[in-house]
């Protein structure tokens, strides 16, 4: 593979890739189709592998194009976080931004190191499921608080605490008043979430053997996720912290007693050596423990 490859043709693959169709990666990428073409086909040349095979079925990734997929959006986001840090520094600014995910609160974290560091700018930035390993890799934020699961890989962590989950039941669910439930209780309700999200569901869920071809509503973001459990559309397992702050009167969080507890954990960039990252982690410890 080129020394110099070309990211601007490494985001095109990427778009085909995501789409396997190179009429609608075209339009996301606001080009026109042949030239598309062109610089795939290019892209291939310089590589010496081919990356797609299309016939009358679509557009397929190859061995080779599924290979570099799983490596782009590492090299991407790489590429994004040195541009982000140079215009930074070219523009002389002093800031900081500290990334969150639902349910957790940053505010004396933050409040401590702006006293310690008066001169920096700090922002916030709230993730999610999906992006709360990307802002770090992509250099969206310094620094990160996690929750599991997720891929550490390029990561240095440090775990915060630990805290109970809980599952998010109707205000009128047969459950909703009990001290606490165990997950078999729960087996015949639907997971409002990426299994993957609560990995002891897959060993009682009786929706996980059911057939994939029914269709039955999944949600990103906590106020989907309740709203959909406040209708009786399923259920939702979250942190207990999470299930405080968006506490509401027609969903109820009852105890999972057969479920670990879950971590809270501050990331950032491995690659990274930076004193104003080195001092956070000291604040966040601090925060943690006088919390």
């Amino acid at each position: 593979m080129s020394a110099d490859l070309d990211l601007r043709k490494l985001r095109y693959f990427v778009a085909v890739a995501e789409e396997l169709n190179f009429g609608r990666a075209a339009e996301a990428l606001m080009i026109a189709q042949p030239v598309l073409s062109r610089q795939i086909r290019a892209f291939e040349a310089e590589l010496g592998v081919q990356l797609f095979v299309r016939d009358t079925r679509g557009t397929e990734l190859t061995e080779s194009g599924r290979l570099l997929y799983r490596e782009a959006e590492t090299l991407l986001a790489s590429a994004s976080a040195v541009r982000r840090r140079v215009a930074v520094a070219a523009r002389g600014e002093s800031e900081f931004t500290v990334g969150f995910m639902p349910g957790l609160m940053v505010t004396e974290a933050v409040r401590a190191y702006q006293r310690t560091h008066p001169a920096l700018t700090i922002n916030v930035m709230r993730t999610s499921w999906e992006d709360q390993v990307r802002v770090l890799h992509d250099g969206r934020a310094d620094v990160s608080y996690l929750r599991r699961p997720f891929t550490a890989t390029g990561l240095a962590t440090e775990l915060l605490f630990s805290e109970p989950r809980v599952v998010m039941l109707p205000a009128d669910h047969d459950l909703a008043a009990a001290a606490s439930v165990r997950m078999g209780e729960l087996a015949t309700e639907h997971l409002l979430q990426n299994p993957a999200a609560v990995p002891e569901w897959a060993d009682i869920a009786a929706e996980m053997r059911r057939s994939r071809t029914q269709s039955r509503p999944v949600s990103r973001t906590v106020e989907e996720k309740l709203e959909l459990v406040a209708v009786g559309s399923g259920i939702a397992i979250l942190p207990l912290s999470t299930a405080r702050f968006y506490r509401r009167s027609d969903v109820a969080f009852v105890p999972v007693s057969d479920l670990p507890p879950t971590d809270v954990l501050l990331g950032w960039d491995d690659g990274r050596r930076s004193r104003l990252i080195d001092d956070f982690v000291a604040t966040a410890r601090g925060a943690t423990r006088a919390g």
